[in-house]
Order: structure tokens, then C-alpha cells, then sequence
């Protein structure tokens, strides 16, 4: 049986910063009173993990949680722990354990992650000392660090070559030079760069390599610029950090930035570290900028993805419309969206020997289609409930849009069928609606503008009457406009001979399917299908 010994670690939850240390095995983690480390989080389960000691090493381990334990953004049952490795429990955005580090009053990320990379013993030779920088980067770059990775850059060759100041410069979306980190021989921290040698750091991105001066008042007078000279500054070091992908331009690697440092001291002597070693500096220190970018990059499209995730789901629930069962007619109804989420909406509602539906299709794709759509399906669903006229709900809906100035627009069909067989509409710019009759398809082609476009529009309803055994189809255009391999459209006349020998609305999709084949979808489909049974049908 080992002694566990007393490793650090840190909670972040939120602005609180909580450290505590494992000292025993197995450590828990959950919401039960009484666990070693308590998180009072929903997504936390009672008894959600465990932090073991075995054969010298932590171990982690889930306890079979509702939502998961993630180590570095990974989803784990058993992992070892790693020193700085990020430990979140039931999500992603929700409390972080760092382990085996202290919290931010070290003042010095780098040292800290340096005292566990080597206890005991300190580098004596400058490749040792550069081991040690890429090593400990390494850990700073597994979590996308990138501030933490340039200041444990600066800190490190500081340190390798005995210089008073050390910044960090990158380069915005201009491709302007602005400081990122500046650090002291001391570790105080500098935030005006305003004493440093542009001159030298153009020399610097314009030569082939580093820009080095030992000793400025040796060096030929093209070396020496009046920032030198004004400052006194004896020692300059100046090293381009350039990405891995190249500039057609130039055909050299892409400027992210440079690493400068100088120092009004003696010239220091810098048998230890040459060339080499200060070029792979600033190459590491690059590359491991584009991982952190890159691993951010991806964090960000991984919640981007959750995100569009919740919100299909979201729209998922609101478009599982169960459609009001009454003795006159039955409804039903398909929704296809071409991306996670889309700007169709359609609903049904039952009124007072009545029933309304709307289907509607806003302008555009997307999140921002979605959004308005959802906002358009409550504020309709609403004046369904109220029992509103058809033409006072369109004049609501245009008004609401044009007031919020998004620059959208929708068509929709707002319609209301009485148990009588009476058909009132209001189509506002959207795919005229088909009946199947006994007498064949029939086209209801009155219209009017879509709702958004223009704030004074008027708006008008029609009537028509239904005979018991009348199938009325609506669909949003991107029926009518989905393509086939070769780009034609499916159009109005297949769509109404798909009605003409179909049986129910499941024909019709199959009939759209089928000619669609293997093309993807440019564009959401939605098709409602009402039959009118008579007044006289039975429930």
C-alpha cells in the first residue's frame, strides 16, 4: 500500500478560484454530502467520480455519471492524471479541476509546471534549459494557453539569456506588430513597448533570420537605430516567429509575430546559446501558437456545433406538432430542415368548431432564419388561441417584422377550416395550396405580399367550400425547388401529380424523395396535409 502524497489541485467554478489538495485514496467527487471535493451542479451526479493513488500514479475514474467525466475535452471512463491535465465533471462549461497545480498567486505558471518537470535539480546547459521551456509549453499548449505559452516563452529566455527585458509581439488581422506579453528579468510584468527597437524588429522580419546585436556600441551604424542609442540599450535580440503555412508572396512561412529582447547591461556572452538554439525557440514557440490557436479553434466550433445541437432539438420539440383531433377533419404533417436548423414552421390549433394552420417559410438559412421563425410561430400560435381574424394575424406578423428592421421577410399561409366545410386563407407570398377533389387538383392562387416587406401592406382572406373527402396540401418552396442529381426542380406539376395519385401525405414525400435521389437538400421542406372528412364523419 503507497502514501498518497499531498498533490495540489485547483477548481475553478466560474470567478471563484478554489485550492485544496488530494491527500488520500480514493478521493471523491460528486453532489452527495460528505464527497471530498462537492459540486452542487445539476449536471454533476451524486456519486459522479473518483481520484485514485495506485502504483505511484493518480488514476481517475467516472462512476458511472449521467452526463460524463472529460479530461483535457475528452470523454473518459479510466485515465491517468496528468500534471495541469483539465478535469471537468458532467460538462464541458461547467467547473475545471486542474490538478496537480497551485492557483494563480505563484506568479509564475512556468516556474510552477518547472518544479514537477524536474524536483530536486536545475538545468545547467542550455539545450537541458530548452528541453525544459518545450516540455512545460507542451503542458500549457494540451489546453489551449496561448497567453500562458508566451509569457512561459518569455520567461524561459530571459533566463536563458540573462537579458533584462523579454516581449512578445503578434500580428493582428492588419498584419500590424501589437505586444502581447512583456515580462522583466525580475518577473514584473511591462506593458509599454514603446522604449524597444522597431527598427530592429523590421531588420529582424526583412533579414532571413534572427536579428542579433551583443553589443550595440560595436556594432556598424547601420545595426544601431536612435531607440537604441536612446536608451542606451546595449544587448538586442530579435527573432521572427513565422507559422508553418507558407506565403505565396513571400514563399516563407506566415509572420505571427516576433520575440524581442534587449538589455542595457553589458553585452552578455552568449557561447551557450547560438544561432540554433534561438531559431528553434522561436519556431517551437510558433508552432505551438498555431496548436493553441488551432485547439481553441476547434473548442470554439465544438460548442458552436453543441449549440446548433440544443437549438435543432429545441426546434425539434416545437415542430413535433400534435395535430388536433377533431370528428371533420385529420391533419399531418412532414419536416425536413436542410442544416441542423431551419426557417420553416408550421402549427395547428383547435378552435371553437374550428381548427387553424399556418405554414410559413422565412427568408434565408441558418440560425437567424430559425430565430425569427420560432418568434413568428409563438406570436401566431397566440393569435390562434385568441381566435383572431386570418387578415388581423397577417397585419400583426408584417408589422412586427418591418418595426424590428432585420431585413427578412416570410411567406406563410394562415388558414381556418369550420366544421362546415368553410376554408378561410390568407397567403402572404407562399406556394399557392393544392385541394384534391373528386374532381381533380385544384389551384387556390389568391394572394398577397410577404410579411416584412413593406410596413402599409394590406392584407385580404378568401373563402372556398370543402366537400367531405377533400385533401388540401400545403408545402414551403423548398419542395417545389429541391433538385434532382441534374438540377431540375421537382416543381408544381410534379408535386400536383404526386397529390393526384397519391393516398396520404406519406406518397407524396416518397414521390419527392424519389426524385431527389441521392442530391442533398438546398433548402428546408415542410408539406401539412389536411383532409376534410364532412361534418357528419364520426371522431
Amino acid at each position: 500500500m503507497f502514501e498518497v502524497p499531498s498533490t495540489p489541485i485547483m477548481l475553478i467554478d466560474g470567478p471563484h478560484e478554489i485550492q485544496t489538495a488530494i491527500g488520500h485514496s480514493p478521493f471523491t467527487v460528486g453532489r452527495m454530502p460528505g464527497s471530498d471535493l462537492l459540486l452542487e451542479h445539476p449536471y454533476v451526479s451524486r456519486k459522479h467520480a473518483e481520484i485514485r493513488y495506485e502504483n505511484r500514479e493518480f488514476f481517475i475514474a467516472d462512476q458511472g455519471s449521467r452526463h460524463g467525466t472529460f479530461v483535457n475535452g475528452k470523454k473518459i471512463d479510466r485515465q491517468k492524471l496528468e500534471l495541469n491535465d483539465a478535469v471537468h465533471f458532467g460538462s464541458l462549461e461547467g467547473p475545471l479541476l486542474r490538478f496537480g497545480i497551485r492557483g494563480g498567486n505563484s506568479g509564475s505558471t512556468m516556474r510552477a509546471l518547472m518544479d514537477h518537470l524536474h524536483p530536486g535539480s536545475e538545468p545547467n546547459t542550455a539545450i537541458e534549459k530548452l528541453n525544459w521551456f518545450l516540455e512545460a509549453a507542451r503542458k500549457l499548449n494540451d489546453v489551449g494557453a496561448v497567453d500562458q505559452i508566451l509569457a512561459a516563452l518569455v520567461e524561459t529566455t530571459l533566463e536563458l539569456t540573462k537579458v533584462e527585458r523579454g516581449y512578445v509581439l503578434l500580428c493582428d488581422s492588419a498584419g500590424d506588430l501589437k505586444l502581447s506579453v512583456g515580462r522583466a528579468s525580475d518577473g514584473s510584468i511591462l506593458t509599454d513597448d514603446s522604449t524597444i527597437s522597431h527598427s530592429a524588429i523590421q531588420q529582424a522580419i526583412r533579414g532571413t533570420g534572427q536579428f542579433i546585436v551583443t553589443d550595440t556600441l560595436s556594432a556598424e551604424s547601420g545595426a544601431r537605430s536612435e531607440s537604441i542609442i536612446a536608451q542606451n540599450i546595449r544587448t538586442v535580440i530579435c527573432i521572427p516567429m513565422r507559422g508553418r503555412r507558407i506565403n505565396p508572396a513571400t514563399q516563407r512561412g506566415e509572420m505571427m509575430g516576433v520575440l524581442y529582447l534587449d538589455s542595457r547591461l553589458n553585452p552578455s556572452k552568449f557561447t551557450q546559446v547560438d544561432n540554433d538554439l534561438l531559431k528553434t525557440i522561436a519556431t517551437e514557440a510558433a508552432a505551438l501558437m498555431e496548436n493553441a490557436q488551432l485547439t481553441i479553434e476547434e473548442e470554439h466550433a465544438r460548442r458552436y456545433r453543441e449549440e446548433l445541437n440544443i437549438a435543432a432539438s429545441i426546434q425539434q420539440d416545437l415542430m413535433a406538432v400534435q395535430p388536433p383531433k377533431t370528428s371533420y377533419a385529420s391533419i399531418v404533417a412532414r419536416f425536413a430542415p436542410c442544416k441542423e436548423i431551419g426557417g420553416d414552421f408550421y402549427d395547428a390549433v383547435a378552435g371553437d368548431d374550428c381548427v387553424y394552420i399556418v405554414i410559413a417559410d422565412v427568408s434565408g438559412k441558418g440560425v437567424s432564419a430559425a430565430l425569427l421563425a420560432q418568434t413568428l410561430q409563438g406570436m401566431v400560435y397566440a393569435q390562434f388561441l385568441a381566435d383572431q381574424r386570418l387578415d388581423k394575424i397577417a397585419r400583426a406578423l408584417n408589422r412586427y417584422i418591418c418595426a424590428k428592421d432585420i431585413s427578412k421577410y416570410a411567406t406563410m399561409i394562415v388558414l381556418r377550416i369550420d366544421s362546415n366545410g368553410t376554408l378561410e386563407y390568407v397567403n402572404c407570398g407562399h406556394i399557392h395550396p393544392l385541394l384534391k377533389t373528386a374532381d381533380g387538383i385544384q389551384e387556390l392562387t389568391e394572394s398577397n405580399l410577404p410579411v416584412g416587406l413593406i410596413e402599409q401592406a394590406e392584407f385580404h382572406s378568401h373563402r372556398v367550400t370543402l366537400a367531405p373527402g377533400t385533401r388540401v396540401l400545403l408545402v414551403t418552396d423548398g419542395v417545389t425547388e429541391a433538385e434532382d442529381v441534374s438540377g431540375e426542380f421537382f416543381g408544381n406539376a410534379r408535386l400536383e401529380h404526386a397529390l393526384a395519385r397519391s393516398r396520404d401525405l406519406q406518397d407524396i414525400f416518397e414521390s419527392l424523395s424519389g426524385f431527389c435521389g441521392s442530391a442533398s437538400s438546398a433548402d428546408d421542406c415542410t408539406l401539412v396535409e389536411i383532409d376534410y372528412q364532412g361534418s357528419g364523419a364520426k371522431a
